[in-house]
């Protein structure tokens, strides 16, 4: 007898209009979980969002994206990802409902649709100074009320299941840590054209560290901008990222301190320029002061970089032992972790690979699969 197909839906807002962080964990979760045909995939957003995202996902014949199109205005369609949706779940026979960014809408538990949250960070309440007061009173409403929608959470590392228990109230034996996947595709080695390619391209210096993230204050960029005073004059910082009004107050160091001919900041880069960009550098840097996890720094090691990032969050959880990691506002430390990790690069890089094999699982689409077979089995 063939088994039944179990329908799941997905909020996709973050898969149509993210183009890094929740955007790629909800693409590459997505590509692995349509791999089973027992799954039945309604990917709900509230608009179509960018083509060139909404490409990445692997159109096989178990997924559908859904879009409220007779809604006209963008409030409307919010609003409807926050508690209309309910009703249309309930429409289209929805079994189960994951909410891929930390968030359930209203009313899914009274509607009898079990929930299940995958929960990034909880920087909102770790460092509310990186917020609008405002902001953080609403992203700590929804957090509250995501945990009384869900059944179960999945947390993308034992850092972000810690803050869940640290400032909210759900049971323990109901969160499960499942790392976040990474592509592949940074193990590939670029051929000898692509990289010339890209470094004409894109001007890149012949010696470069390396940071691809967004650059805001929480991700600490002026201590690597300091860190280069320090350092060879044939060493280069590129940073990759969109412009943000803490951009300028680098730029302001950089222009003071004149070092305009050794930091690059690049923006809206295309994916796949990117490997080849990362395999041309030296040393990858993230001295981020907290974070969820560091996918960035899972792709610089595949890239065969050595990575230099910041103790605090869960930076040491994503690299491993072999990464170095300095306090975030040691500007020499930074210099000399910077210097080490090329000396002792090919040593670093293959030590730190191993380590990182746990996060290249294979059985990702198998354990939230679990995941939902759990949740579903609580609920009868």
């Amino acid at each position: 007898m063939q088994e039944k197909a179990m329908i799941v839906g997905y909020d996709a807002k973050r898969i149509v209009r993210n183009g890094t962080g929740l955007g790629s964990y909800g693409r590459t979760l997505v590509n692995s979980l349509s791999e089973n045909q027992h799954l039945k995939m309604r990917l709900y957003a509230p608009d179509k969002g960018r083509d060139d995202f909404r490409q990445q996902i692997i159109l096989r014949p178990n997924i559908n994206f859904i879009y409220p199109d007779f809604l006209r205005f963008r409030f409307q369609r919010d609003l409807w990802r926050t508690r209309g949706i309910v009703k249309q779940l309930r429409q289209d026979g929805v079994q189960l409902y994951h909410g891929l960014s930390g968030e359930l809408p209203l009313g899914l538990k009274a509607a009898g649709i079990p929930g299940i949250v995958t929960i990034h960070d909880l920087i909102f309440l770790r460092h509310p100074e990186y917020y609008h007061w405002l902001d953080v009173q609403i992203y700590r409403w929804k957090f509250l009320r995501t945990l009384h929608e869900a059944e179960r959470i999945i947390a993308i590392s034992e850092c972000t299941k810690r803050d869940i228990l640290a400032y909210g109230d759900f049971p323990e034996d109901k969160i499960d840590v499942i790392y976040q996947s990474c592509s592949l595709r940074f193990c590939n080695e670029a051929s000898c054209s692509d990289k010339e390619r890209i470094q004409k391209k894109y001007n890149l210096p012949a010696r470069y560290i390396l940071n691809v993230g967004s650059i805001e204050m929480r991700k600490n960029m002026l201590l690597v901008v300091k860190a280069l005073q320090h350092l060879p004059t044939d060493i280069s910082l590129v940073l990759i990222g969109r412009h943000t009004p803490y951009t300028d107050k680098i730029l302001e160091y950089v222009h003071t301190h004149k070092l305009e001919q050794r930091v690059i900041i690049l923006h809206g880069i295309p994916d796949e320029d990117l490997p080849a960009i990362y395999q041309q550098a030296d040393v990858f840097v993230y001295p981020s002061r907290y974070e969820g996890f560091g996918i960035p720094i899972i792709e610089a090691i595949q890239s065969g970089l050595p990575v230099v990032a910041c103790t605090g969050s869960c930076l040491e959880e994503a690299g491993g032992p072999n990464c170095l990691y300095i306090d975030p506002d040691d500007v020499t430390e930074m210099a000399a972790a910077i210097l080490k990790s090329s000396e002792e690069k090919k040593w670093r890089v293959m030590k730190s690979r191993e380590y990182i094999r746990r996060f290249e699982n294979k059985d990702l689409a198998s354990l939230v699969i679990r995941e939902y077979e759990k949740t579903i089995s609580n609920k009868k």
